[in-house]
C-alpha cells in the first residue's frame, strides 16, 4: 500500500500544491487545517509521515510535535516541519522539539519530495521497496505481479492490494475495519463481510496443493500475514 501522509497546514493554496504533488508520487494524502483537529485525528489514526506547519490555529505545530513525542503511538512518527522561521535558533528549537526535518518557506517542491522519500526510506522501508518478499512469495509493486515458489499468481486488483497490505506488517493482526480502511480507503462504505470474501479469493489463488497458508485467521479479531511463515522459508 502507498504510504499515508497527513498535511497539517492552514494555507489552502500550499495545501493544494503539496497534496497534488504528493498524490502524483503515489502517496495517500489527507489534510487538516487546525492543530487541535490534527491532534484528534492523530489519536484516531496514525499516518506514515506528517508534514506540519509551525504556525497553526487551535494548537501550534511546535506544541503538537512536542505532544506527539510523548505518546508511544507517535513517538517515532516521521515529522517534517514547515515554517517561515529560518533563523538558526528556530531551526534548533524545531528539531529539539522532535521534528525529523525542517523546511523553510518558500521551498522547492522537488526537494521536499526528496526529503519525504528519505524519511520514509528510513522509517518505513516497506513503503518504498519495489519488491516485497516473505517466505516463498514475492510481490512486485511496479509490475503488479505476484509469484510463489517461482509460479506466477494472477490476482485481481483488490486481492493484490490486500496481499500487499498484509505483507507489509507480518505478524500484525488487522481487524476487518482496519483492512477496509487500509485497502479500500476510509471514504468507501462497504460491509465488513466483504473482507472475508476477498481473503477467501486471495487464499484460493496463492495456496495450491500442500502449500502452507500464509494468512492467519484470528477468530474474533481479524487476519494477519503469518510471521512464522515469513521466517520459516
Amino acid at each position: 500500500m502507498a504510504a499515508r501522509i497527513l498535511i497539517i497546514e492552514d494555507e489552502e493554496p500550499l495545501t493544494l500544491l503539496l497534496r497534488y504533488n504528493l498524490e502524483s508520487e503515489g502517496y495517500f494524502v489527507e489534510n487538516v487545517a487546525r492543530g487541535d483537529e490534527a491532534e484528534t485525528r492523530l489519536r484516531e489514526s496514525v499516518p506514515d509521515l506528517v508534514i506540519l506547519d509551525w504556525m497553526l490555529p487551535g494548537l501550534s505545530g511546535i506544541e503538537l510535535c512536542r505532544r506527539l513525542r510523548t505518546r508511544p503511538e507517535t513517538e517515532r512518527l516521521p515529522v517534517i516541519m514547515l515554517t517561515a522561521r529560518g533563523e538558526e535558533t528556530e531551526r534548533v528549537r524545531g528539531l529539539a522539539t522532535g521534528a525529523d526535518d525542517y523546511v523553510v518557506k518558500p521551498f522547492s517542491v522537488p526537494e521536499l519530495l526528496a526529503r519525504v522519500r528519505a524519511l520514509l526510506r528510513r522509517a518505513k522501508p516497506e513503503h518504498v521497496a519495489t519488491l516485497l518478499r516473505a517466505g516463498d512469495i514475492e510481490l512486485d509493486r511496479e509490475t503488479h505481479r505476484v509469484h510463489r515458489a517461482g509460479r506466477e499468481i494472477h490476482l485481481g486488483p483488490t486481492e493484490f492490494r490486500l496481499l500487499e497490505f498484509l505483507m507489509q506488517s507480518p505478524g500484525r493482526v488487522f481487524s476487518r475495519e482496519q483492512l477496509l480502511d487500509g485497502v479500500w480507503g476510509q471514504d468507501v462504505y462497504i460491509d465488513e463481510r466483504t473482507v472475508d470474501v476477498h481473503v477467501g479469493r486471495l487464499r484460493k489463488a496463492i495456496n495450491r496443493g500442500r502449500q502452507s497458508d500464509p494468512i492467519r485467521t484470528v477468530r474474533g479479531a481479524g487476519y494477519s500475514f503469518n510471521e512464522m511463515f515469513a521466517r520459516a522459508h
